[in-house]
């Protein structure tokens, strides 16, 4: 159905042992997130945002409830089969790039492509466009010892978005940056959501960056308390 949210989670729980008892650290998540939409993730430290973004991106599995993708229940896939789905179609952004070192920009972009026997050509271009569009196309070729952190961070960006993702998740993708390349890089996360239609889930602790989102979910004690 067009109307059917892309992602849904019911009643998602995740607890772990901690001196002989639980620790709840997601109590009950309902939560619909729309094809193409901006949804950032706001809450103290300990709220449990990153373990939510963790069980959306398949990361992590919930003590209980269920987690739907265009109504498809994730958590009843085979294993190898819900690698493959993560691979395809979910791009990740987090704090620390983890871009590989001894590699390019752009063999950094094209990696995930080239392990899934994406076409080559088609796939190194895909890669430089993604550079371009993330205002890179003058470093493809420079490592990441010599880009500035929120170079780095655009070229985590176009990674992610390489295998033409449905959705990418980013967890605190402006936290290492300083103020003003943090405000640029998510002027860049909303204009990759426009262009492109891609739906975005990103936690962030920075309130006046998240108010661009289209909506804003805030989270306390492993709660949604404003969906």
């Amino acid at each position: 159905m067009a109307d059917r949210p892309l992602i849904q989670t019911v009643d998602l729980t995740k607890s772990f042992p901690l001196g002989g008892q639980d620790l709840q650290i997601l109590k009950g998540i309902r939560l619909d997130i729309a094809r193409g939409e901006m949804v950032a993730i706001v809450g103290a430290s300990g709220a449990g945002k990153s373990t939510l973004l963790h069980i959306l991106g398949t990361l992590d599995r919930p003590t209980s409830g269920t987690l739907l993708f265009e109504g498809q229940d994730l958590f009843r896939l085979p294993e190898p089969q819900l690698a493959e789905f993560r691979n395809r179609r979910i791009g990740f952004v987090f704090q620390f790039h983890h871009l590989l070192p001894e590699f390019t920009a752009l063999e950094n972009v094209w990696l995930p492509a080239r392990i899934h026997k994406r076409p080559p050509a088609e796939t190194r271009a895909e890669a430089s466009a993604l550079l371009e569009a993330v205002g890179l196309g003058h470093r493809l070729h420079h490592k990441p010892g010599e880009l500035s952190g929120g170079e780095q961070q655009r070229v985590a960006v176009a990674r992610a978005l390489v295998q033409r993702p449905d959705l990418v998740l980013a967890d605190e993708p402006t936290g290492n940056l300083d103020t003003h390349t943090g405000e640029a890089l998510f002027d860049l996360l909303h204009q990759l959501n426009r262009d492109r239609g891609t739906t975005f889930v990103i936690v962030t602790h920075n309130e006046k960056l998240s108010a661009q989102a289209d909506r804003v979910v805030h989270m306390q004690d492993g709660m949604i308390v404003k969906p």
